[in-house]
């Protein structure tokens, strides 16, 4: 069972970081050691901040963009520009940014930021050896709080969740960035992606060799790949799925026999195919407009969520098609009927959403027809849309059969014809797996982002960025950085110095 919090973006809280005037910088690098604050900049909308020494520095170093370093203790600027140490200048230009944009009362400054409800607790308990504190406040009217996934790379390495839904997270941010008032879709996308991918991709074969690559990748080999290593998981469930259509299809390496076939063969019966891949995306289509009707009752309220077209008006619209199609279908007047009054009725409250956002007039009432029809065009393109899956599920089974038609009509010709049948094999195999993977992959992410994800999204959030730098702590002089050992941290755990 899914908690709530699972579902929807990280709780954000409106914070203050205060601290006396002296203890500000050591309670801003625990900040930056605790990596889930986000201190509001200047540039935000506060003061203007003029440009530090450390600042000016880096710019005679005339350094390109590159990792900044905090120093926990305040460091000899004019050593680390004489060693060229750009990253420790880079760190202390940026707190430097941040000590500037302070608000002063007295001999007590505060900053305003946001963090994770979550975190509130842990990092106000760190600042407070330092002699600072973490305030909460109001969220300002109008204003919404960054949005950080539950499985976002943004979060403490010790919060992170499993990394089943931290590989699925870019389907989503590739997207755009969730509005904080929204749904997190993260693990029904994902769901949604290799359910595709492998209805495109089935092959029992082809799905085991995934689940191999995801194996290597997780082991961290190739060590080039080594950044992609957090995405095995998601290699895996596109495995797993590939090889599950292949045991319904009766693929191994192409219909090489080795498998019964369990469900159909897609050459043999490509309408029926079809017919599975249209049901199927009708199906994600009603959920992604379920999933939109929440969005919109969030963002804006019943009467949002009653009008939109990716609301309960265009649910309407979608149900009243679907049921008009069922009634060609089956040849029943009555779900006609029915499914002709449900689509007037949602139109009716679509057109009054879409015409509330025009200037009105005639010319309203012309754009409101015009995006109606649009709205009703794109519905039945969309479900349609959906038989790529079978298209590419065919395409797929066809670069199967020829390279084992090739191989069975060489091998009986002697030995040599054994060989070259094995070459044909071997490469057959390895260009349609690599052709089919990126096609698959490709189409999957198109009908996840046009199909569904345009239906969930109306706007889009900002996204959370906390002040995280590695913070080096040196155990010789506070000045240079010279035969001096030093470790760094980031987030709540030690890295090693050549890492930061």
């Amino acid at each position: 069972m899914l908690r709530a919090e699972s579902v929807v973006p990280v709780r954000m809280r409106r914070v203050a970081v205060v601290a006396p005037e002296p203890a500000l910088r050591e309670t801003l690098v625990r900040i930056a050691e605790a990596g889930c604050v986000e201190i509001d900049l200047a540039v935000d909308g506060g003061p203007s901040v003029r440009r530090g020494p450390a600042a000016s520095r880096l710019q005679r170093l005339r350094a390109g963009p590159g990792p900044a370093v905090l120093s926990a203790a305040p460091p000899d600027l004019d050593a680390l520009e004489r060693e060229g140490r750009a990253d420790l200048l880079a760190g202390e230009a940026q707190l430097e940014e941040r000590l500037g944009g302070a608000v002063r009362h007295g001999a007590v400054a505060a900053l305003a930021g946001w963090c994770p409800e979550g975190e509130m607790g842990a990092t106000a308990a760190r600042i407070a050896g330092a002699g600072g504190a973490l305030v909460p406040l109001p969220t300002p009217r109008g204003v919404d709080p960054p949005t950080l996934l539950t499985g976002a790379a943004e979060r403490p390495p010790d919060r992170r969740p499993r990394t089943v839904r931290r590989s699925f997270t870019p389907l989503v941010t590739t997207y755009g960035t969730v509005p904080y008032a929204d749904l997190d879709p993260t693990l029904p996308a994902g769901i949604a992606y290799v359910v595709m991918f492998g209805l495109m991709f089935g092959d029992a074969g082809h799905g085991l060799l995934l689940l191999a690559l995801a194996l290597v990748l997780r082991a961290g080999r190739p060590r080039r790949a080594a950044a992609l290593r957090p995405l095995w998981p998601f290699v895996a469930a596109a495995g797993l799925a590939s090889a599950l259509a292949g045991l319904a299809y009766g693929e191994f390496f192409g219909p090489t026999g080795v498998l019964p076939v369990l469900w159909l063969a897609p050459l043999d019966e490509p309408t029926r195919l079809l017919t599975a891949a249209v049901g199927l995306g009708a199906v994600l289509l009603a959920l992604a407009y379920g999933a939109g009707i929440v969005n919109r009752l969030r963002e804006g309220g019943p009467a949002a969520a009653l009008y939109a077209t990716s609301g309960v008006a265009g649910a309407a619209v979608y149900l009243g098609l679907a049921a008009l199609a069922v009634s060609v279908w089956l040849g029943q007047a009555v779900y006609g009927v029915v499914g002709a009054g449900v689509v007037a009725v949602g139109l009716a409250f679509a057109g009054v959403g879409v015409y509330a956002g025009t200037a009105g007039g005639a010319g309203g009432a012309v754009q409101t027809g015009v995006q109606l029809f649009d709205a009703v065009v794109r519905i039945g393109s969309n479900v349609v849309s959906f038989a790529r899956l079978a298209a590419f599920g065919l395409t797929h089974a066809a670069l199967g059969a020829i390279v084992w038609d090739g191989t069975t009509s060489l091998a009986g010709r002697g030995p040599a014809g054994v060989a070259v049948a094995t070459l044909v094999f071997l490469l057959g195999n390895a260009l349609a797996f690599a052709l089919e993977a990126l096609v698959a992959g490709v189409q999957a992410l198109r009908l996840e982002f046009y199909e569904l994800f345009s239906r969930l999204f109306e706007t889009e959030g900002r996204p959370f960025r906390p002040w995280r730098p590695p913070v080096q702590h040196l155990t010789g002089p506070a000045g240079g950085t010279g035969a001096s050992e030093a470790r760094a941290t980031t987030g709540r755990g030690p890295v090693r110095k050549e890492e930061a």
